[in-house]
């Protein structure tokens, strides 16, 4: 499994529209081959500024599956119009991972 994490800029003014678009897309996503999770971080420190978090199957399911797709094109059109630049995308492997055993249920469940 491989983690695509994007740092998307967007448009100061557009953070409540651009949200209602990645709602829109998230489905999108979800429904591509290899993709098993998606969310969506928003910056508390610069409010226009977000993190994308997407887990793959494979690289190849983001890289060639997902951006040769029609899914890849809506998820644009629905919320390209609103980002200052383009994302900035890398792709992650976890090394070292670990929960606190007093995790709220709810926030060991949205993992």
């Amino acid at each position: 499994m491989i983690k695509e994490l994007a740092e998307i800029d967007i448009k100061p003014g557009c953070e409540q529209a651009f949200e209602q678009a990645a709602v829109q897309a998230r489905e999108l996503f979800l429904a591509s081959k290899g993709c098993i999770a998606f969310r969506l971080h928003r910056s508390l420190e610069q409010p226009s500024r977000y993190r994308m978090f997407v887990e793959w199957e494979t690289i190849e399911d983001h890289m060639i599956e997902f951006r040769n797709s029609d899914a890849f094109l809506e998820w644009r059109r629905l919320c390209g119009p609103y980002f200052q630049s383009p994302p900035r995308v890398e792709h992650l492997v976890i090394i070292v991972e670990g929960r606190s055993e007093d995790a709220p249920a709810d926030v060991l469940a949205a993992e």
